[in-house]
């Protein structure tokens, strides 16, 4: 399988809720180009999201491919997603398309690769990307150990990632879906606040604070 060695990205589905969600930072070499970068988008009106590492060209590229695909099997991602592994695997064009995608919906967590793999994780977790080891031990030790919804876990998971991949940082977006929203599976973005990384001081810009992070301990309370 290919190895992409910038991003993470990361899907956790729990309880009937998905989420996936990816870091905002885009190298170029060793220089860091963009600490904003939405590698998330939803697909289908929010019924399916998917996530990518890799070059964006390529990656709009794919999702383009399986919105033809989900157009031609609907209801059915999982025939989708087989029907684009093959043509990625065996189109002259496609084929020399370079990036990992992270496909999920309210019932399924995929990864998809170029080689023709299409991968359903046995426990629902997927992370990929040069951070997703990291983010895959945390996300699994908080599965198991934390009570924690999909997208928590998601953004946590993240946030550890950041603090030890050189290519990933801590502006984080994530996107879930099912769980019972208003709206139905309409899929709804939320923004994590950005911490900075150890060394970097207090300077750094305040993001939107995570409306599903814990609220902070009460004056003289220990946390």
């Amino acid at each position: 399988m290919q190895r992409i060695r910038a991003t993470t990205v990361v899907a956790v589905r729990k309880d009937g809720l998905t989420a996936v969600g990816a870091d905002g930072q885009v190298t170029m070499g060793e220089t860091v180009v963009k600490t904003t970068a939405l590698k998330v988008r939803e697909l289908r009106g929010g019924q399916i999201l998917a996530g990518f590492a890799g070059a964006v060209a390529d990656a709009f590229t794919l999702f383009e491919k399986l919105e033809e695909k989900l157009e031609r099997y609907p209801g059915n991602l999982t025939r989708s997603l087989v029907e684009l592994a093959k043509d990625w695997r065996t189109d002259r064009y496609l084929r020399r398309l370079n990036a990992l995608l992270v496909v999920a919906d309210k019932d399924h967590v995929f990864m998809v690769s170029g080689d023709g793999d299409v991968i359903q994780p046995d426990d629902d977790v997927v992370a990929i990307g040069s951070g997703g080891p990291y983010a895959l031990a945390a996300a699994r030790a908080l599965l198991q150990h934390s009570t924690l919804d999909a997208p928590g876990i998601v953004r946590e998971a993240l946030m550890i990632s950041g603090q030890i991949c050189i290519y990933s940082n801590q502006e984080i977006n994530v996107l879930q879906v099912g769980g019972g929203q208003i709206g139905g599976a309409k899929g709804a973005a939320v923004e994590t606040v950005g911490y900075p990384k150890a060394g970097e001081g207090d300077s750094a810009e305040a993001k939107p604070v995570d409306a599903l992070a814990a609220p902070p301990p009460a004056e003289g309370e220990k946390s």
